[in-house]
Formats: C-alpha cells, sequence, structure tokens
C-alpha cells in the first residue's frame, strides 16, 4: 500500500493558507452542479476541481481511476463523491436555493470539503463511481496509508450528523427448469424463484415483538430488508426449458454480519443458483469519538442543537470502515430526502453554514 505524499509538506500549507471568499465558494458549487456527472462522466467536474485546488496553491491531480487527489494534512481526510446519478434538473438560483441534480448528492458537500481543504490544509479526495459500485473509494483505501480522521461528504443537514449506515449484500439468483405445458401442476422456473424469495422474505420478517419494538423506533436500521431489484423469466427461444433470473439486495443492520446474511438466504435454496456480486459491511461509530465531538462543539457555535443520525442505506463510508480503524463521520449540507430526487435543490445559505462547521471540525482536529 503506497503512502499518500504530502506535497507540499503541512508545514507549510498551514503557512500560507489562502481564504476564499464567499461568493467564489458558491461559484464554485454552481459551476460543479451545472457540469453533468453522472457515474462513468465525472471528469470535467473533476478537472474543474483539480483548477480550483492549483488557483489556491495546492498541488493537485487526477489519479488512476479517475479520483481528485489533493493530498495534505493527514490529521483530516474530508472526501466525497463527484459522481450523481442520471438526471436533468436546470440549474437555477431562485430566492437563495439552488436547484440542480447533485446539489444535495453529493455536490454540495463535495464543494463545501474542497473550499475547507485550502483553508485549512487538510487533506481532499473527490471520489468516482459511489453511485455504482464506490470504485473509488475501493481504489483510495488499497492505494495509500490511512488518515487519523475522516469526514465522508453525504447530506445530512448542517446540523446532522450521520454516524451509522447499514451495509449491502447484493446478488444474483437463476433457475431452469424443463419445458412443460402451463396446466402441470409442477413449479416451473419462474414459481421456483418466486418461491424462494417468498423464503428469503419471511427468514427476515421480524417477529411480533420486533416489529412492535420497530415500530416504537420509527426505523427500520436495524432490520435486515430484502428487495428484489429487477425480474427475467420464460420460455426459451428453443422452447425447450423455462429460464427464471433475478437481482436482489439485502440491507445488513450493524448487529448482524455480512456473513450473517448470506447464510441465511442461501439456507433457502431448494433449486436453482445465487451468485453475490456486492457487499459492503454496515458501519457504525461512537458518538464519543474525537470527529463526531468536534462536531457537536462546531454545530453548537453555530447556534444548532446537534442531530445525531442512521441512514438505512449505504455509502462510501462503508468501504472506508471496513478497511481503516481511524474515527470517521459523515456529514454536508443537504435534505437527504432529495438524493436522487426530481426537485433536488440546496439552500446555499446552508451550503455556507456547513462550510463553517466543517473549517471549525478541522481546525479541532489538526491542534
Amino acid at each position: 500500500m503506497a503512502a499518500e505524499a504530502t506535497t507540499p509538506d503541512a508545514v507549510d500549507l498551514h503557512e500560507t493558507l489562502t481564504t476564499v471568499s464567499p461568493d467564489e465558494a458558491r461559484d464554485l458549487l454552481v459551476d460543479l452542479v451545472s457540469i453533468p456527472s453522472p457515474s462513468g462522466e465525472e471528469r470535467k467536474a473533476a478537472q474543474r476541481l483539480v483548477a480550483f485546488f492549483e488557483a489556491h496553491g495546492r498541488e493537485a491531480w487526477l489519479d488512476a481511476i479517475g479520483n481528485v487527489r489533493a493530498p495534505a494534512d493527514d490529521a483530516v481526510l474530508l472526501t466525497s463523491h463527484v459522481d450523481t446519478v442520471p438526471g436533468d434538473i436546470p440549474v437555477r438560483v431562485e430566492d437563495g436555493v439552488l436547484w440542480g441534480r447533485g446539489s444535495v448528492d453529493a455536490t454540495g458537500p463535495l464543494a463545501a470539503m474542497a473550499v475547507v481543504a485550502v483553508e485549512t490544509g487538510v487533506s481532499f479526495v473527490g471520489v468516482v463511481g459511489e453511485e455504482k459500485d464506490s470504485r473509488g473509494a475501493h481504489h483510495l483505501v488499497a492505494d495509500r496509508e490511512p488518515p487519523e480522521a475522516l469526514v465522508n461528504g453525504e447530506p445530512s443537514g448542517w446540523d446532522g450528523l450521520t454516524l451509522g449506515y447499514r451495509g449491502i449484500l447484493g446478488g444474483r439468483y437463476g433457475v431452469q427448469t424443463e419445458g412443460q405445458h402451463t396446466s402441470r401442476p409442477s413449479p416451473n422456473a419462474i414459481e421456483q424463484a418466486m418461491a424462494w424469495w417468498r423464503r428469503v422474505q419471511e427468514a427476515f420478517a421480524p417477529d411480533d415483538e420486533s416489529e412492535g419494538a420497530e415500530a416504537d423506533a420509527g426505523s427500520t436500521f436495524e432490520q435486515v430488508t430484502t428487495k428484489p431489484v429487477s425480474f427475467d423469466g420464460g420460455v426459451t427461444d428453443d422452447g425447450l426449458a423455462t429460464n427464471a433470473s433475478m437481482e436482489v439486495q439485502l440491507r445488513v443492520p450493524p448487529s448482524k454480519t455480512v456473513d450473517e446474511v448470506r447464510e441465511t438466504a442461501e439456507a433457502q435454496l431448494e433449486a436453482g443458483s445465487l451468485s453475490w456480486v456486492d457487499e459492503l459491511p454496515p458501519a457504525m461509530q461512537s458518538p464519543r469519538t474525537p470527529v463526531a465531538r468536534a462536531f457537536r462543539v462546531a454545530i453548537r457555535q453555530l447556534g444548532g442543537d446537534p442531530r445525531l443520525l442512521r441512514k438505512t442505506g449505504t455509502s462510501d463510508v462503508n468501504v472506508y470502515t471496513g478497511a481503516w480503524d481511524v474515527p470517521m463521520a459523515t456529514y454536508g449540507p443537504g435534505d437527504s430526502s432529495l438524493d436522487h430526487a426530481p426537485d433536488e435543490r440546496l439552500p446555499l445559505a446552508e451550503y455556507d453554514r456547513s462550510i463553517a462547521v466543517l473549517a471549525t471540525v478541522c481546525e479541532r482536529l489538526i491542534d
């Protein structure tokens, strides 16, 4: 594993830090949101980030996979993803609100982190592919040593801090049966696939007692949830067989391991085959780490009441948690209910405030 270079060294960076004006910080955000960057097409947005760092005297470059690398003081690594999901939302600013794809997920957090990295001299990486396969994060953990602390960029609201994500297990199921007349009672491949999925759902269904507790908690965070992603089936072209295939996802809470969930799903097989194509462990951080404490202090200093969050999905922080044993948390401006939404938008005042929070956090962690 190669150590991340710190060029120029951290001492020199702290002596030559530059201030980013509020107007320039907003211009960076609007520019990045205006550059389409769906997964696999991040290069133009990444080059805009490189230009921003170079304009402020920081060395930055695109690595072999397309990540934006701007190493500096590894007391903190700020990282968020450059890519967005597809979707053309006309970019505009109305009444102090920026509309556009990625404004929330996660170009807002990404731009805020770039600004704070320049102002405080900490390390920065903009990763690619988070919305697809987290290839940028996987490359990062294989290519550099862990930092002392990490902040991952995803929307939490300026006064929120995300400490937990469920893991994910993605699989493909396939089965084939001999061709038969539809009047016969024996199950064909489509029925066998449906039956396997029903058994999986039943295996992970909460019992009455835990279901009641879950209802009280108002959250699915502690449950395994099962979701079919795609289904295809029918008689083969030669008419001699029936095929069925499914893509499925199972979300893994911190109370379970990916291996435990995998074993349970495999135990429901009575026919066909199952292969696993995607897995990330759950991620859960203590609210008492130096990172979490620094955020609580910073949010209170700006007049907020810190909210500690757990999310039912996954993010790149699951990759970092699985590879690096360092304190970390996820933070960024924006309402996460607008992730991937057709009305995705970010109040610029919230973006400004998140920069102030991040800067305070980094300054505390550097000291």
